[in-house]
């Protein structure tokens, strides 16, 4: 074995020892915060006048970190902004955990947690369910379930947390919305090739079927995806290792400077805490 073939042979060893949270997730784009644990900021590939804010993505492995639902249906009824879920209940990030219905509590598509029943209606048109708390350790501690290629009744007991939603990336990675006329900021839940979880916050408006199409385009490795909410109400917060932000997106009607004071308090979060 030569010099150069004997350095690469360690080089090999070495990242096959190390575990992923000690290599570095894409040099450069992601700040690592703690094991497992990375955001980054990412520019749309084509920025427009007036709608150049960053795309903020907390990536997430779930290995080192436990994902819950918490519902103001089961909590008091008591609606809090994602910051003031995650202080009432020692959560490091929060965001949405899908639009919801008139009452201001029940999702808009079926929604489980444990013996907990939010809505026990599976709604036709939302071809997205995103799963976690498995029942057992073999299966992926966390999945979105495409009822478009996979079989919900047959996965479902499968897993103690179910929240239904919009679909926005198939298990084809395909872009599955059509143009529209609305923009609008968005909070987005993803899930990457490696099964990292994305936490997707755009202050910035656009429209659904463009914001699909920069996260296909963006270096994420995004897998699948589904929409949470939109407009003042979509909402992400951070707090780790001296790292603490908000985000909270806008509609199109608002101007670039116009800042929202404060966090729109909704009735359901996807929050987590570490291992």
């Amino acid at each position: 074995m030569n010099r150069v073939t004997a350095s690469l042979a360690v080089i090999a060893i070495s990242l096959w020892m190390c575990p992923p949270w000690c290599i570095p997730a894409d040099r450069g784009l992601w700040k690592r915060v703690d094991e497992g644990l990375f955001v980054g900021e990412f520019d749309p590939p084509q920025k427009q006048a007036g709608r150049d804010s960053k795309i903020t993505v907390v990536k997430i492995d779930p290995k080192s970190y436990s994902f819950k639902l918490l519902c103001a249906s089961e909590l008091g009824k008591l609606r809090r902004s994602p910051k003031a879920w995650c202080q009432d209940y020692n959560l490091i990030s929060a965001i949405n955990a899908g639009m919801y219905q008139k009452d201001g509590i029940t999702n808009v598509g079926y929604m489980k947690n444990f013996d907990h029943l939010n809505n026990p209606r599976i709604a036709n048109t939302y071809k997205a369910v995103l799963a976690f708390n498995p029942v057992e350790s073999a299966i992926p501690p966390i999945r979105i379930i495409d009822l478009g290629c996979e079989d919900f009744q047959t996965l479902r007991d499968r897993y103690q947390t179910l929240i239904q939603g919009i679909r926005m990336i198939s298990c084809q990675q395909e872009n599955v919305w059509s143009q529209q006329d609305k923009a609008f900021g968005m909070a987005v839940l993803g899930i990457d090739k490696g099964g990292n979880v994305l936490f997707i916050l755009s202050e910035a408006p656009h429209s659904g079927y463009d914001f699909i199409n920069i996260l296909l385009s963006l270096p994420l490795s995004i897998y699948n995806a589904m929409y949470l909410e939109g407009g003042r109400e979509a909402n992400l917060y951070f707090s780790a290792k001296n790292l603490q932000f908000e985000r909270m997106g806008r509609h199109a009607t608002d101007s670039e400077g116009d800042k929202i004071a404060i966090a729109w308090p909704v009735p359901n979060v996807i929050g987590i805490v570490k291992k």
